[in-house]
């Protein structure tokens, strides 16, 4: 165990100032009858992480790891194991996948504990969505073989999210669209949707990626797409065919154009990340149909009502295998450790300089 738990926190109001925070000895952590303590090995951090960061208060993830006043622990997804456990199901030395701050350790509650999984239902989570707060024993765990252990963290979570949108999208029949405009298509959320998109060909609608001039040939390599162009080549697509936007770069110009392009043949227009997050946003109303918000586990409680969970878990599983062999030649691992090394990835992935193949995997120690 280290000398001290150490936490990396943001500040909220300004997301470029950060510091290192030390506690107590991992052996000195008070642990209540039923916790344990996890010491955290490795997490990915990707654009996905600073969508936490800036939809923190509108979408409650600072709650998940609070921090001192006017700071937050970023959550993250990874491996952790138990160090110290009171909990008479859960033993020192296990190892768990899941939702994590950018921290050393975290004091966990595991309840309603099954063979392969449990809910941490410590005080500040217990009342937080359970899609965040499942975690995966992984001794029992045959979602992932052991060569895709650091793909997982990296994509596994946005690909949930490019999953259920796209389950969505299809539950809805599209809105009507002939074409479905991707913003931010390099993002690795974007070219998960794109991925399920292009499974349903030829009954679904074209798949179209806009990104910028420098990701446009990484954009063009992945197959998923039937066509990808750079944002200032909008105006090229046939306005008079429906189309439908999906919003991973929250760039209220980019969004604008497609809106005033489209006009009335924008059936449906759909925001989910923050990738251009310091671009403007959009200001006074646009024509076509009204952005709104995606909110995954919304869908994901639906379709656990609609398919239980062992029929949810099959369904996006074995999308996820069909999705990870295909990505694993798509995305370059990049390993970090220590303090220096994850608050230089944090600096860069906030001002968008990391290349969209780098799948960064980040320890402490």
């Amino acid at each position: 165990m280290t000398a001290a738990t150490q936490d990396f926190i943001v500040n909220r109001a300004d997301l470029a100032q950060t510091k290192w925070v030390s506690g107590p000895a991992p052996a000195e952590v008070a642990l209540d009858e039923g916790q344990v303590l996890a010491e955290i090995e490795k997490f990915a951090f990707t654009a996905n992480n600073i969508t936490y960061a800036v939809a923190g208060d509108m979408l409650n993830y600072w709650s998940f790891f609070p921090a001192e006043a006017g700071w937050g622990r970023i959550p993250v997804w990874g491996y952790a194991t138990v160090v110290r456990s009171r909990s008479n199901e859960i033993v020192e030395g296990e190892r768990l996948y899941g939702y994590f701050p950018m921290s050393s350790h975290l004091v966990m509650q595991p309840e309603k504990v099954t063979p392969g999984s449990f809910l941490d239902l410590y005080k500040q989570r217990r009342e937080l969505h359970p899609v965040y707060n499942t975690y995966t024993r992984l001794k029992t765990d045959k979602a992932a073989p052991p060569a895709l252990d650091d793909l997982r963290p990296i994509l596994n979570p946005l690909y949930t999210t490019s999953f259920l949108i796209d389950d969505w999208l299809a539950d809805n029949n599209f809105f009507g669209a002939k074409q479905a405009l991707l913003l931010s298509a390099s993002s690795k959320t974007g070219f998960g949707l794109a991925f399920g998109l292009s499974q349903r060909r030829p009954q679904g609608p074209e798949v179209v990626g806009l990104t910028s001039a420098g990701n446009l040939a990484f954009v063009e390599s992945l197959g998923c797409y039937d066509r990808a162009l750079t944002y200032d080549k909008i105006a090229m697509l046939d306005a008079s065919k429906p189309a439908l936007v999906v919003d991973f770069a929250g760039n209220g110009e980019v969004l604008a154009a497609a809106h005033n392009h489209f006009g009335d043949k924008l059936v449906e227009s759909t925001q989910v990340g923050l990738s251009h997050w310091d671009a403007p946003r959009v200001s006074g109303a646009l024509p076509g149909a009204k952005p709104h918000l995606f909110f995954a586990p919304d869908q994901a409680r639906k379709r656990m009502e609609d398919w239980g969970q062992k029929g949810f878990d099959a369904k996006l599983g074995e999308s996820w295998r069909a999705f990870a062999a295909k990505a694993q030649t798509w995305v370059k691992l990049e390993r970090g450790k220590g303090p220096d090394a994850i608050s230089q990835v944090y600096s860069e992935t906030l001002a968008g300089k990391i290349d969209p193949a780098a799948g960064n995997i980040l320890s402490l120690r």
